[in-house]
């Protein structure tokens, strides 16, 4: 993600949800309705593993741990403020970078302990909310699957009328899209 792009995404994960991806399609645990954009996914489900260039198909947390893709990925809980989460190896590859950025320091690991600083943490209680976000072209889409979750505070808005559509194909405006509705 770049820090001074605005993207347009669908949010599909909320703070103190459990996220997975299943052969393609998004899935919240407990929540057995349809999340994002649906012709997507049907899309990446098709598709053959073999068939996406490698840059498309490895996603977050790009450890070989976790072994994740755009077709099968998580589960992931979605940080919510005041949740706690038990600290070990997987836990310290998954949510780095959040804790770091909340503590202002550096979490490592060391023989299968895990410090923030120089003290040992077995567990870590979130400060923040956190969203998993899609894009509508799930092919290829800077999106949570690739830079992970996104804090709060990087939301500045929702989208609620399209004001620019370019056929991707063709390349020219699509007139009948202009000014409508986002569903």
């Amino acid at each position: 993600m770049h820090i001074l792009k605005y993207y347009v995404k669908r949010c599909v994960g909320l703070p103190g949800d459990t996220l997975s991806i299943r052969n393609g399609i998004f899935k919240i645990r407990g929540y057995e309705g349809a999340i994002g954009n649906d012709i997507s996914q049907q899309t990446i489900s098709k598709r053959e593993d073999d068939t996406f260039e490698k840059e498309i198909f490895k996603c977050f947390p790009y450890d070989t741990t976790f072994n994740w893709d755009i077709r099968n990925f998580g589960p992931l809980f979605i940080p919510k403020a005041g949740n706690s989460i038990q600290m070990d190896r997987s836990s310290y590859i998954l949510y780095k970078k959040y804790i770091e950025w909340e503590q202002q320091k550096i979490l490592s690991i060391h023989c299968e302990s895990v410090f923030l600083g120089d003290k040992q943490i077995d567990t870590y209680q979130f400060q923040k909310n956190y969203y998993f976000m899609a894009g509508d072209n799930g092919e290829n889409s800077q999106d949570s699957r690739y830079w992970g979750l996104l804090p709060e505070e990087y939301i500045v808005g929702k989208a609620w009328i399209i004001w620019k559509s370019i056929d991707p194909y063709t390349g020219k405006i699509r007139w009948k899209r202009l000014f409508n509705p986002v569903n």
